[in-house]
């Protein structure tokens, strides 16, 4: 059962609320964003983490915990006591899970229920199609491939044991000698093209729509591998792995922007007919763009992800837009202060 949410500070004087998230991800990005929107912020690090945000001066408070287990009754009074306004990405649904994070009673931005839809395939799949978008086919059982697959384990870190195969007899080869007790995974096709990562940002105040950047994930050994001739590959024994080590700007064709525009438009709309106050603030489509300029969607993040990193000084779109360097981070600063100085909390928060 969900605990009794707190009644929300009546103040609309951004001063006195604080950004707080988990030291991790894209911490660095938000708390810098909160400063630049002259907010305060708060990080809270498991113990040992805390270096980047001592080193790099941007967060005005850090909390420390041994383990995120920690984050108890006790955390969340610190928390509320700040008028703390927590924001989520990547680390902390992976940290916290999404049944804590549905009884926080700390003030949370964001939907909460998205995070279910986004969680579960079944349930990410129906709401991709029913934003009319293109999606790679999904195999059933093994027995069913007939071309070549990507497989991707549930809840696999930053693209860890991904791997590449084209039948039944070397899913099950690759699988009971790597993955033996890895079940939970899916079967997708494998589309040939360049991986494209869309960030998003949807305001429910403007009712706005933006795009704020792209990138493109450099993946080990997947992007490095073609240094080696295949033949070196095969007598060395090296196989493809798709491991994430960071993040790499795009800047895409123009004559592209309006499909890419349509397609969140799409999602968010139909969010808003799947849950609550559907999808805001920021996401991402992780999608790839064939040779003939089709876009296939494979995944979204209802959340910040990690490549906006790249962007804490603004993107070349944000550039266009804005007078001053806007990341992500920064974004959803705006949102959450724009909010508070109208009186419109309680639409940004979950």
């Amino acid at each position: 059962m969900k605990k009794d949410q707190p009644i929300l500070p009546a103040s609309t004087e951004p001063k006195d609320f604080t950004i707080a998230t988990i030291g991790s991800h894209t911490a660095l990005q938000i708390l810098k964003g909160a400063r630049d929107e002259g907010m305060r912020n708060l990080v809270i690090c498991k113990k040992g983490s805390e270096r980047p945000y001592q080193s790099y001066g941007v967060a005005d408070e850090i909390l420390t915990v041994d383990d995120w287990s920690e984050w108890n009754e006790e955390l969340e009074e610190e928390l509320i006591k700040r008028n703390a306004i927590v924001i989520p990405h990547g680390s902390f649904i992976a940290y916290m899970g999404h049944e804590r994070v549905q009884d926080m009673r700390a003030m949370y931005y964001g939907t909460k229920e998205i995070l279910h839809w986004e969680s579960d395939r079944t349930m990410e799949r129906q709401w991709l199609e029913k934003a009319n978008l293109k999606l790679p086919r999904v195999f059933a059982k093994p027995e069913d491939i007939d071309k070549p697959v990507i497989v991707k384990f549930h809840g696999a870190g930053g693209g860890f044991g991904y791997f590449v195969v084209k039948t039944a007899e070397q899913f099950y080869e690759v699988k009971n000698r790597k993955y033996p007790d890895q079940n939970d995974f899916v079967i997708q096709e494998y589309i040939l093209g360049v991986p494209l990562y869309i960030h998003y940002f949807y305001s429910p105040l403007t009712k706005e729509l933006e795009i704020m950047s792209f990138d493109k994930r450099y993946e080990s050994n997947a992007d490095s591998i073609g240094r080696i001739k295949a033949q070196d590959q095969l007598t060395a024994n090296i196989h493809t792995s798709y491991t994430i080590v960071g993040n790499i700007p795009v800047v895409v064709r123009e004559s592209l922007l309006p499909q890419f525009f349509e397609m969140g438009e799409r999602v968010v709309e139909v969010s808003q007919d799947l849950c609550g106050k559907g999808l805001f603030g920021p996401f991402c489509l992780e999608t790839i763009v064939t040779r003939k300029l089709e876009v296939f969607v494979f995944e979204i993040s209802a959340r910040i992800v990690a490549g906006t990193n790249p962007f804490i000084e603004g993107s070349p779109y944000t550039a266009l837009k804005y007078k001053e360097p806007m990341s992500t981070g920064r974004r959803l600063a705006r949102d959450i202060k724009q909010a508070i100085e109208q009186g419109r909390l309680e639409e940004v928060l979950g």
